[in-house]
């Protein structure tokens, strides 16, 4: 379906085409006809299949058709600072030709930037994207008001369940006009977000696009490794391909600093990000990123879901993630548009059953690359058997011959 077919106003319609949108995907289809009609929604859909635009574009055409009045009418709750980000981004590009503002508000940020956003919202942006705790900064200091809201939309709301915002997104629902249009999006509907809907849409339409699997021109590999054996075998694979860009998720923080610095020791160009820095630092190596100034990036999830960037040759997981949703869109940040890609994953004993769990949702087996002899024995992959403690991780399943560096295998 053509983006001309919604019937969008000539200046919204200026910026959907300067930005180079022409086929609406299925969530677009669906969503935006409903939006449009004034009805609540709740979607299942991940990231990578156009929900941004699918809130964004009749959204903005509504606000369009309103009176611009220095109230704040349009209020989308993000969970991380750089998705705020990245949808204010495409909201600026889509609303360019029309007369709606915007604003991302998000923490980490320094009193000048605090200041402007405060300006913001007593004065009036049509639409602010905002983080949870940052906008409760503001309405706990009594200053902000919302008498004419008329959209509210949650984005990644099972993540910003995740992250324990629940009690938070309560709290500002109590700040909000009751009647109002809500537009709930989220990559999975666990119990908690089925009570918040309750708590929150009226009569929704409901929208469910299937989890897609990864894109067929990513080539997804895996090493079954000891933990020790992971940091040599990520400056193997640097050094010895000629990847322009590299983006290596870990699950932690302090994994991300030792791995950056290990990087770092060993000549190879690269940074970090996670939650520590400062939101300006990480916003400069996001960009230097993007240019192509950083050619290995090292980062925990805050980024598995809030970049956007076409050509990255190459994902490792340091860690296998969490659940198969997390792991799809870790590697779909790569083989983006028409590109190719690698999705490399390092895998160790206690992870042996939780990445069992992400063949059976991909339905084939990711291809498992010997260990060169060079680094030792490894153990064998069986994800069937549950680890045992931390002895002798999955029972007789072990190789013979010590464990690299002759310890026990250590928690993450």
């Amino acid at each position: 379906m053509n983006f001309s077919t919604f019937g969008f106003s000539p200046t919204l319609m200026e910026g959907i085409e300067a930005i180079g949108y022409e086929n609406a995907t299925p969530v677009q289809e669906l969503a935006i006809p409903i939006i449009l009609e004034g009805r609540d929604i709740i979607a299942s859909a991940q990231t990578g299949t156009g929900k941004t635009a699918a809130f964004l574009l009749p959204v903005i055409e509504k606000l369009s058709a309103m009176p611009h009045d220095n109230q704040v009418k349009a209020m989308v709750i993000v969970p991380t600072r750089e998705l705020a980000l990245q949808i204010d981004q495409q909201m600026e590009g889509f609303s360019y030709y029309t007369h709606v503002s915007s604003i991302a508000i998000y923490g980490g940020t320094d009193g000048t930037v605090f200041s402007r956003e405060k300006q913001a919202l007593t004065q009036g942006a049509d639409l602010i994207v905002c983080t949870p705790g940052r906008l409760m900064a503001h309405l706990n200091m009594g200053y902000i008001k919302f008498p004419e809201l008329k959209f509210l939309i949650l984005d990644e709301a099972d993540r910003m369940l995740d992250m324990g915002f629940y009690e938070d997104i309560l709290k500002i629902l109590s700040h909000l006009p009751k009647q109002r249009q809500n537009l709930m999006f989220s990559a999975t509907m666990p119990s908690k977000i089925r009570l918040l809907a309750k708590h929150l849409l009226h009569n929704p339409f409901e929208i469910n696009i299937a989890m897609s699997k990864p894109a067929e021109k990513i080539v997804q590999k895996a090493f079954v490794v000891y933990d020790m054996q992971k940091i040599p075998l990520i400056k193997m694979l640097l050094t010895d391909t000629e990847m322009k860009r590299v983006l290596i998720f870990c699950s932690t923080k302090e994994k991300t600093r030792q791995l950056y610095h290990e990087l770092k020791r060993a000549g190879i160009k690269a940074e970090e990000i996670h939650s520590t820095l400062e939101q300006a630092a990480r916003e400069n190596v996001i960009i230097r990123f993007k240019s192509g100034d950083i050619p290995v990036l090292v980062a925990t999830d805050i980024v598995s879901r809030g970049i956007d960037i076409e050509d990255i040759d190459m994902v490792i997981n340091y860690d296998v993630p969490h659940d198969g949703e997390d792991y799809i869109h870790r590697i779909g940040r790569t083989a983006r548009a028409s590109a190719e890609g690698t999705a490399v994953t390092f895998i160790n004993e206690r992870d042996q059953q939780r990445f069992g769990a992400i063949e059976t949702l991909l339905e084939r087996e990711v291809e498992k690359v010997p260990v060169p002899v060079q680094y030792g024995e490894t153990p064998v992959y069986n994800p069937k058997i549950r680890p045992k403690g931390e002895k002798r991780g999955f029972g007789g399943n072990r190789k013979s011959g010590r464990k690299p560096g002759g310890h026990g295998a250590r928690k993450n």
